[in-house]
């Protein structure tokens, strides 16, 4: 069972170091089940990371509730792991609407991430938050 984005933002809170929070985004991307190979294509890649970054998207229809995705994801970077691993957490499982209503970066602002990320990563984070919205999107006009 992976971890809730209501248990990754209440372990958040209770990090006051820099270092303690890297670490822990560090933790949560090695609970992230690992990406086949075969997942590992150029449609999969998201542009715009510094680091090779994989989001596989699956959309199941539902109805009157709109389509729902689940994503997976890899990279080959322990960090940018983990900040994969923390917007499957936001993100996987829930309709397209709800995921174009939610605002991924104010979460990152919230839980005081995005300040100690390097510009080259927050750049990474927004296109992956892009992908999935754009993902999202999509799935939501089908």
């Amino acid at each position: 069972m992976a971890i809730s984005i209501d248990d990754i933002i209440e372990n958040f809170a209770l990090l006051d170091e820099w270092d303690d929070r890297y670490r822990y985004v560090i933790e949560l991307g090695r609970t992230l089940p690992p990406l086949p190979d075969s997942a590992h294509t150029d449609a999969n890649k998201v542009q715009g990371c510094a680091s090779q970054v994989w989001l596989v998207t699956h959309v199941t229809p539902d109805g009157a509730g709109g389509p729902v995705l689940t994503f997976e994801g890899d990279s080959d970077a322990h960090i940018v792991r983990g900040l994969v691993a923390i917007l499957l957490a936001l993100y996987s499982g829930k309709t397209a609407r709800e995921i174009l209503a939610t605002d991924a970066l104010e979460l990152f602002e919230r839980i005081r991430l995005r300040d100690g990320l390097t510009p080259q990563r927050s750049n990474g984070l927004r296109s992956m938050v892009e992908r999935v919205r754009a993902e999202a999107a999509l799935a939501d006009a089908a």
